[in-house]
């Protein structure tokens, strides 16, 4: 009756550990890149200078990028170049629908057979941060 016993806690304590670096991500900051190092999902390798980031809404954006409902990436980088990350969408079959330029901002709307996404850079003083959100 032991080993059945030794066999049942080598189970659970394999299923607590895979639980817990399941978890691990969704309590981290970088929860939404859901593969280090790729830009968008391993659409392509993530270009050098680039900081990923996740945002910092409430627990419900949390959530709602968890379960798969939305899908979230940010990136900081040095200096003032909005379309950095636009190239490896399109290689990717990406159209571009719009070309939004303000001071300061940059805006885009990719297509991809119905997949939509919005692209979008904001300087925050000497760094830019790019966003792309849409469906996973």
């Amino acid at each position: 009756m032991r080993p059945v016993f030794i066999v049942l806690a080598v189970a659970l304590l394999g299923l607590g550990g895979w639980w817990l670096t399941q978890e691990r991500r969704w309590q981290g900051e970088l929860y939404c890149i859901e593969r280090p190092g790729t830009l968008w999902n391993g659409l392509a390798p993530l270009t050098a200078g680039l900081t990923p980031e996740c945002p910092t809404y409430s627990r419900t954006y949390r959530e709602e990028v968890r379960r798969g409902k939305a899908r979230v990436e940010m990136y900081r980088l040095a200096g003032w170049q909005p379309k950095v990350l636009l190239d490896p969408f399109k290689r990717a079959g990406y159209r571009q629908l719009t070309n939004d330029v303000l001071p300061g901002n940059y805006t885009a709307f990719l297509d991809r057979g119905g997949d939509l996404l919005q692209y979008h850079a904001v300087q925050e003083g000497d760094t830019i941060l790019i966003t792309i959100s849409g469906q996973p």
